[in-house]
């Protein structure tokens, strides 16, 4: 039986070997799976930090872009010893899954040679699974969205957090939305963080005068509305992590922005291509996060003041 090509990439002291290198994953522009592999190398400080201890899950491409996507929890067959797990219990379903533990780059490059384009983790760490240590704030435009909408509501979203006296770590989505990361003491569970969450997002629609939205069922936004989904504080609720690539044709990169660039930045700016250069120069935009902790009291006494006043508490994800 013929053996499928291959390439061997020595990062740090492991050896991973990439089959099928010159396989096309975005046709687009016919980058390859190499061209990927090489990609997380160049961001791989950044990407390591924004998944480190962290269960991940992956969304893999096996044919590329244009096969089928897998929504991957539990880490795939074949892993080598050295690269490490986290064991989550999901009470839904009374199930296991070991996901992937980022803690050193050579995971990350084993997961893309096993076709993982994008990387999920968790706003948990392996220490503490229950207990969230990150704050995501979510800002998603609806379909008729303007992109300067999503400009005018981060500077929104930063003037609260300044207020509180907590500092955000703002980064494009991918897509069309803007994420932002606060880090907080581990000392809550999602239930609390996603309230705290939410009474931040109502403090956000206050000031937008209409442009944003806090209504769970999308049959209650407008289509031109901005959506602070803070559901993505939920347990085993995941976005894509900083510098994660994602899979769309033009190979688009969650990537870590200066406040001062929101309203200068489009999406379409940070691909695999234009990453690496801008990498190399400005490193790693999240590498201070871990410095700067917030305790969510303040929003939790928010969460309790609305929910006095009559609002609803958060919706069930499940339901």
């Amino acid at each position: 039986m013929a053996t499928s090509p291959s390439t061997e990439i020595e990062v740090d002291d492991k050896v991973v070997r990439v089959s099928n290198p010159d396989r096309v994953y975005f046709p687009e522009s016919g980058a390859t799976k190499l061209d990927l592999v090489e990609y997380y190398l160049a961001v791989g400080e950044g990407i390591v930090n924004a998944l480190r201890e962290r269960p991940c899950m992956l969304h893999r491409f096996p044919k590329g872009l244009a096969g089928d996507k897998v929504h991957q929890k539990r880490i795939p067959a074949g892993a080598p010893p050295w690269v490490e797990t986290v064991r989550l219990h999901f009470p839904r379903w009374n199930r296991t899954a070991d996901e992937l533990c980022v803690t050193e780059l050579a995971s990350v490059i084993w997961a893309v040679q096993m076709s993982t384009v994008e990387f999920h983790p968790w706003n948990s760490r392996r220490a503490e699974t229950e207990s969230p240590d990150e704050w995501r704030i979510d800002l998603d435009p609806g379909p008729e969205c303007e992109w300067e909408t999503v400009q005018r509501v981060a500077h929104i979203a930063h003037e609260v957090l300044d207020e509180l006296g907590a500092v955000g770590f703002p980064k494009t989505s991918g897509g069309s939305g803007i994420h932002i990361y606060v880090r907080i003491r581990p000392d809550h569970g999602f239930q609390d963080v996603r309230r705290g969450a939410l009474a931040f997002a109502r403090e956000v629609e206050r000031r937008a005068g209409g442009e944003v939205t806090t209504a769970w069922w999308r049959k209650d936004r407008s289509r031109d509305q901005l959506f602070v989904d803070y559901n993505q504080n939920a347990r085993d609720h995941t976005i894509a992590a900083a510098y994660s690539v994602r899979g769309v044709p033009s190979a688009r990169v969650s990537a870590p922005v200066r406040w001062d660039e929101i309203d200068v930045c489009e999406p379409e700016d940070f691909t695999i291509f234009t990453m690496p250069a801008r990498f190399a120069e400005m490193g790693d935009l999240h590498g201070g996060i871990d410095g700067e902790v917030f305790d969510i009291a303040p929003l939790l006494e928010w969460a309790a003041r609305d929910e006095a006043d009559g609002a609803e508490p958060p919706v069930d994800p499940e339901s």
